[in-house]
């Protein structure tokens, strides 16, 4: 069935937006289904990556999952020997997540599949033509980059 013309609804940015925006996690999604993978365990992996041994309770907060959510993320990812959970260094009551070398590899496989998958979203831009979008996104987004 095809989509109502809604030209005044289809022509706000911020339609558009969402438009492109499902579309490259369709993408992304895909391209790490391809790896085992889901969208969130390819996050909680990324943020592991960067700041472990990261108390439990801050990798939350850094990616914004909600707690009962990450536990559930974090349980697949340590049954998959892709992390381990043991007592913080800093704090003994609380567990660090790191990463294991499984799962420094996967995550490596992911970050490849999703570039790809990017790739693919942005191959109606010209290399100058993505430069300049993703420096407008960055300031549309208010992100630091």
């Amino acid at each position: 069935m095809a989509e109502a013309p809604l030209p005044a609804i289809r022509s706000l940015p911020s339609w558009l937006l969402g438009r492109a925006a499902a579309r490259g996690r369709a993408l992304v999604a895909d391209a790490l289904a391809a790896e085992g993978m889901k969208m969130w365990h390819h996050v909680v992996l990324s943020a592991v990556r960067d700041l472990a041994p990261v108390a439990q309770a801050d990798l939350g907060r850094s990616v914004g999952l909600d707690p009962k959510d990450l536990v559930g993320v974090l349980n697949d990812l340590q049954s998959a020997g892709h992390v381990v959970r043991a007592p913080d260094p800093r704090d003994r009551r609380k567990n660090a997540v790191s990463l294991t070398e499984e799962g420094a590899r996967l995550l490596l496989r992911c970050e490849n599949a999703a570039s790809a998958a990017n790739d693919e979203l942005l191959a109606p831009l010209s290399p100058a033509e993505r430069d300049r979008f993703m420096g407008l996104l960055i300031r549309i987004s208010g992100t630091d980059g």
